[in-house]
């Protein structure tokens, strides 16, 4: 008998495969270049939603009431005392269903990646469940471009943008239409203990460079905590820095696979010669080559501290560590060149509607309801991840919650982020400068940018496999 459980099964049992099958996975309705090898992965997951039937549909309770499906990322544990239903983006769910329908919520993997694979080899089996699903920005391209997203009307596009910081409207667009709305979005700070910083006679009102943090932390006996285990993570760092440094790390992406390379550049040289500098000093934590945004989070709260680049969960972490709580500073993402604003991090969540789901409208509707400004706001204040819509700053709780220039260089840095490129191929670029950059200690800025452009470009060409 076929079910949910054994549908999952056999699309787990399609999913491992040669790296190339790691290339998005295009709808056949909008591309029809893909190769044998994952065609074979789509027929095959095809085959098996087909053989499924039925089962596999969630559109209706029985008693004539729609039940929508949102494909969501998980959420931080609640508080204790709080019901996992009513917290985050299931406490979303409850407060935004309807008589007409209920929005249940089904979780995804922890990992970005994961999430990825789960919903796009899905998609392209047009599996009418995925009602609604959460998206990491970095995928929006993907989804969008390969066909997976219900188009969003042009007067909806307008009121879902209408006061949305820019940084967030960037990630959720493509081809220049609004294809996801922004729930909330992320950025990364430098976050630094001011007693290291006042020992080493750093004035953190003034921007600061990477070269003057590090020195500092060598100095002063601390460390710099950066994300640069073999993930996409180290690449949204590398990222940061060349785009701080002027540069990109592709260009042209709309042309997807014939995007322009622009590692190599001047820009990618001083990217890496940060990389290089920190992974060459005593300011490096020791398990650089497999940190991540967890990883940093203890040799940060040990004397005599230093610095760490981070997402904004970062201020409610040590809440509970008076100590470090107390002498926790906050500043805008370091420059790579001196004198030229830096370029942060971005990240965050947008709710898409699935172009296979059977209630497109009513799906729509309820993502009107779950980016909604109050539900951006109760969301920031139960997990930490800050609204994407400018006027929730607003909001008295939120106000009383974090301090006020805080909140207002969240809202600076999400501005004037430096997002990762919107391409199509995203994870394959990934992959292959991860291959090249990877582990930090080899970077060399003589010949790691160039190496790895060549290797970008041998990737998208199909010219070489990650």
């Amino acid at each position: 008998m076929c079910n949910e459980a054994h549908h999952e099964d056999l699309v787990a049992s399609v999913r491992e495969g040669p790296p190339a099958r790691d290339r998005t996975i295009r709808s056949s309705r909008r591309r029809l270049t893909r190769g044998a090898a994952r065609a074979g992965v789509v027929v095959l997951v095809s085959s098996l939603l087909a053989a499924c039937g039925s089962n596999l549909i969630y559109g209706s309770d029985g008693g004539g009431k729609t039940t929508l499906t949102w494909y969501a990322n998980p959420d931080p544990p609640p508080p204790e005392g709080t019901s996992p239903a009513d917290f985050g983006q299931p406490g979303i769910a409850q407060r935004c269903s309807t008589d007409e329908y209920d929005i249940e919520v089904e979780t995804l993997p922890s990992s970005a990646s994961e999430q990825r694979i789960q919903l796009a080899r899905r998609l392209a089996a047009e599996d009418s469940s995925i009602d609604l699903m959460s998206l990491d920005p970095v995928f929006v391209a993907e989804f969008a471009d390969a066909g997976f997203l219900e188009r969003i009307p042009e007067d909806m596009q307008a009121d879902l943008e209408e006061g949305v910081l820019q940084g967030a409207i960037d990630g959720a667009t493509w081809e220049d239409e609004l294809v996801v709305a922004p729930l909330w979005a992320n950025t990364q700070l430098l976050w630094y203990r001011k007693s290291l910083a006042d020992a080493a006679g750093l004035d953190m009102t003034e921007p600061v460079t990477w070269d003057q943090v590090i020195d500092a932390a060598v100095e002063q006996g601390g460390t710099v905590g950066v994300q640069a285990n073999k993930y996409e993570g180290y690449v949204v760092w590398i990222n940061a820095l060349i785009a701080g440094a002027g540069g990109e790390i592709v260009t042209d992406t709309e042309a997807g696979s014939d995007a322009a390379i622009e590692l190599g550049s001047e820009a990618g040289t001083e990217a890496a010669r940060v990389v290089q500098k920190l992974a060459d000093s005593p300011a490096a934590q020791a398990d650089l080559s497999v940190s991540n945004e967890g990883t940093v989070l203890g040799p940060f709260a040990e004397d005599p501290g230093g610095f760490q680049v981070n997402w904004t969960f970062i201020f409610q972490n040590y809440a509970a560590d008076e100590a470090v709580a107390e002498d926790l500073g906050w500043a805008r993402y370091p420059q790579t060149v001196e004198g030229q604003e830096s370029a942060p991090p971005i990240g965050g969540i947008d709710v898409g509607v699935g172009s296979a789901t059977d209630h497109p409208d009513l799906a729509l509707e309820a993502v009107s309801c779950i980016t909604s400004e109050q539900n951006q706001v109760t969301f920031a204040l139960e997990t930490g991840q800050m609204p994407a819509g400018e006027a929730a700053y607003e909001d008295a709780e939120l106000q009383d919650t974090y301090p006020p220039d805080l909140l207002e260089l969240f809202q600076e840095s999400i501005e004037n982020a430096g997002p990762r490129p919107p391409s199509p191929y995203w994870g394959s670029i990934v992959n292959a400068i991860l291959n090249v950059w990877h582990p930090a200690g080899s970077v060399n800025p003589n010949t790691t940018p160039g190496d790895s452009a060549e290797f970008v470009e041998a990737v998208l060409n199909g010219d070489a496999l990650v």
